[in-house]
């Protein structure tokens, strides 16, 4: 077993970059974007809150600020619990966008949260990301930071693959329409 030989208490960082996080009433299944996933890393930080050895967890999404989504995505910051809260960062339009379109963004919302995390008392101990594009987000982090970097791939889209070939769409197809690519170069 690896002890924390630090005498403060643990600092975690939480990366989930896409979809609608909110503490209260998660609104699962909106859309494609807002699935277990949100669920997961909000109740995951409140998790890591009751810990003995941490201090402190924040889980950092985007900031948005949308007529069509509620006004709580729009909030900062978020109390979760004693020592956790969601910090929402800007990056990007105001407005939801999937994220699939978030992609753009990443570098912006890295510059923004390292100003964000410049301006705190001390930087986490430990990062964690989650599902690529908060990946992305972390192992830029990690580099302009040296903060180690854990990530959670969550969806590898094996059942969603098996559907799809079973609806007779080819892999190639799939491929495309995964990373969003009318045609493959040969």
């Amino acid at each position: 077993m690896i002890e924390n030989t630090n005498t403060e208490p643990l600092y975690i960082l939480l990366i989930s970059v896409h979809g609608l996080i909110r503490g209260r009433d998660p609104e699962l299944g909106r859309d494609a974007d807002t699935g277990g996933q949100t669920k997961y890393v909000v109740e995951l930080a409140k998790a890591l809150a009751k810990q003995p050895n941490v201090g402190r967890v924040d889980l950092v999404t985007r900031r948005i600020i949308d007529t069509e989504v509620g006004p709580d995505y729009a909030e900062l910051a978020e109390p979760l619990a004693e020592n956790a809260q969601i910090v929402r960062i800007e990056a990007g339009p105001e407005g939801y966008i999937r994220k699939e379109e978030l992609w753009d963004h990443l570098d912006s919302f890295v510059d923004n949260l390292l100003t964000w995390l410049h301006s705190q008392p001390r930087l986490p101990d430990i990062l964690h990301s989650h599902y690529a594009d908060a990946g992305y987000v972390g192992v830029r982090l990690a580099h302009r930071t040296g903060l180690s970097l854990i990530h959670t791939g969550h969806s590898l889209g094996r059942d969603k693959c098996r559907r799809l070939l079973a609806m007779g769409l080819a892999m190639e197809d799939i491929i495309c329409r995964a990373v969003s690519t009318p045609k493959r170069i040969r």
